[in-house]
């Protein structure tokens, strides 16, 4: 159980890493969107022979289809909404605009943050072990997620106090979301487990084509996509341990 929660932090704690370095560092944005091209390549290889992979050989094609459609609607509505309220522009780096609001990039962060770790708890009664491949690919989402978002809410007068305690927050909301996909699901059906990892991967796409790509791509320019390919490719790899 506090396996569970270990993994969880860990793989959200980049989140807290990226905004130290976004505090106190000036990290060059071709070198985020290089970082973010990559977690981009290793989140779609995660989803996909992770994820999509066992939810299909537990319980066949129709529950992965429902699952993985529903992920991907219900973060879509999501984006949809706190993207009203600014938090779309989460990711990145820039002084936000006039309608953005902290809290709602805030929220966003958590609604990035939490299916992930879910998941990584989720793998623990899968597997009987973690999947490093989604610890991994999480990791790797985050931080440059903490780092965009910490230097333009920097840019937006927030206090590296106001800052280190919101980001504080979604890593321990990390650990939590883990270790409690780890210990309410112990009893859960098969149907229901993979239902939850096509669920998790329809999320993570949609978070990866409506935010990660295109902000990589601004950052990164035309290289992100090689890099990305290569995220991916170390992700196949991966998946093979």
């Amino acid at each position: 159980m506090l396996q569970s929660a270990f993994w969880g932090a860990l793989a959200g704690s980049s989140i807290l890493i990226g905004a130290l370095i976004g505090l106190y560092t000036d990290l060059p944005k071709k070198v985020t969107g290089l970082i973010m091209s990559f977690g981009t390549g290793v989140l779609i290889g995660a989803a996909s022979f992770e994820l999509l992979t066992e939810s299909i050989r537990e319980d066949g094609v129709l529950t992965t289809s429902i699952g993985f459609l529903s992920g991907a609607f219900v973060f879509t509505i999501s984006e949809l909404f706190i993207t009203k309220k600014g938090g779309n522009e989460r990711k990145r780096t820039k002084k936000r605009s006039d309608n953005h609001s902290g809290l709602s990039i805030f929220i966003g962060t958590i609604i990035d943050a939490i299916p992930e770790s879910v998941i990584i708890g989720v793998s623990l009664l899968e597997q009987g072990t973690v999947s490093y491949l989604m610890v991994i690919a999480v990791f790797l989402s985050n931080f440059p997620e903490g780092l965009s978002s910490t230097v333009g809410l920097k840019k937006d007068g927030y206090s590296k106090k106001t800052l280190l305690i919101m980001w504080l927050i979604v890593v321990l909301l990390a650990s939590l979301s883990s270790l409690l996909g780890f210990s309410l699901l112990q009893d859960a059906s098969t149907t229901l487990l993979s239902f939850i990892s096509a669920f998790a991967a329809g999320g993570i796409m949609a978070m990866v084509a409506s935010t990660m790509m295109p902000e990589a791509f601004e950052e990164g320019g035309a290289i992100v996509g090689l890099i990305s390919s290569f995220g991916l490719l170390c992700s196949l790899i991966l998946s093979q341990f």
